[in-house]
């Protein structure tokens, strides 16, 4: 049933669609925001959607007469105005005082950073390749990975100091950007 090479794979296929180390300086820019980042709070709800994803994504986004192209543009235009945000050093994600940092660790921390269209729509995918029980396994070692990196937030802002977070946060602006764009246009215009 578990096969390691298929956990493995599954594992680095999501690491690198996730891509929590460089979610780092958005993590830290929200982090100043709103106070404080409830890691295991986003790390749990990243992790529902994905299980969630994995055993009912398509039934769920037909239900509304989505499809996983319409899915993922629209987590494309959320991941832009995140890295538009970074580089321009504008305020798209206005805090909701009264909400506090739950609000934030939900969205778009664990919606749609970790758990975004990229990676419920790779989830998707996985399943034509990989059995389902791999996938879950390599979702469940990313969340550890996630919660771990979210929960050191603090000690690597102190690592990097302010002139290397805003590099940093500039370098994973133009990023964010390029993979919001890449997004957007393999699928409004999958023949590309």
């Amino acid at each position: 049933m578990f096969d390691f090479r298929e956990i493995l794979s599954v594992t680095l296929i999501l690491f690198s669609v996730i891509d929590i180390l460089g979610s780092v300086p958005i993590v830290i820019n929200l982090r100043k925001k709103v106070g404080h980042i409830q890691s295991g709070k986003a790390t749990i709800v990243a992790g529902v959607l994905m299980v969630l994803f994995l055993l009912l994504g398509k039934s769920i986004l037909s239900l509304f007469g989505i499809g996983v192209e319409d899915f993922a543009i629209a987590g494309a235009l959320i991941i832009f105005a995140l890295g538009a945000e970074m580089i321009l050093g504008i305020e798209i994600f206005k805090p909701d005082p009264e909400a506090g940092s739950t609000s934030t660790s939900i969205v778009p921390i664990a919606f749609p950073l970790i758990a975004g269209a990229g990676t419920l729509t790779t989830i998707l995918t996985l399943k034509a390749e990989f059995s389902q029980a791999n996938i879950a396994v390599g979702i469940i070692l990313n969340l550890i990975i996630i919660f771990v990196v979210l929960k050191s937030t603090n000690w690597l802002e102190r690592k990097l100091g302010q002139t290397g977070l805003d590099v940093l946060r500039r370098i994973f602006g133009i990023i964010l950007l390029s993979i919001a764009i890449k997004i957007f246009k393999s699928n409004l215009f999958p023949n590309m």
